[in-house]
């Protein structure tokens, strides 16, 4: 199937999509300077987490449901299949091995889906221990 869109009004739209500081991210960023729970957004740390609690050990991914493969919303796009799939099957792997290489250093690691954080009732404290 074809992209219902031309490669140029394409290559717009992804062009919009941001790496830092997602509506996601100052949502959680903001509960947790509201809540006064110290963190640093994108830390330099293996495989990029989003934020990092430092009392806690804790690194959070907010992964997007799109590019993470979410098992709710997650799907491969029907055009330039051979792009896509190769494409997001590499990113859930990629995602493991951070995982993994995180944990096995001594951080906590939750991974925290878009859609998750986009409903309204989403409230940071639920994701981790205090």
């Amino acid at each position: 199937m074809a992209d219902k869109f031309s490669a140029e009004v394409r290559s717009k739209i992804m062009s919009r999509i941001k790496s830092k500081w997602t509506s996601s991210e100052k949502k959680v960023h903001n509960q947790l300077k509201g809540n006064r729970i110290r963190h640093v957004m994108h830390p330099k740390l293996p495989g990029n987490p989003d934020v990092f609690l430092m009392d806690y050990n804790l690194v959070l991914f907010l992964d997007g449901c799109f590019w993470h493969c979410c098992p709710l919303h997650g799907h491969i796009p029907d055009s330039n299949l051979d792009y896509w799939g190769p494409k997001i099957e590499k990113n859930v792997q990629r995602d493991l091995e951070n995982s993994k290489l995180l944990k096995r250093n001594g951080f906590i690691v939750k991974r925290i889906w878009e859609h998750e954080v986009k409903c309204k009732e989403f409230n940071i404290l639920d994701f981790f221990e205090h």
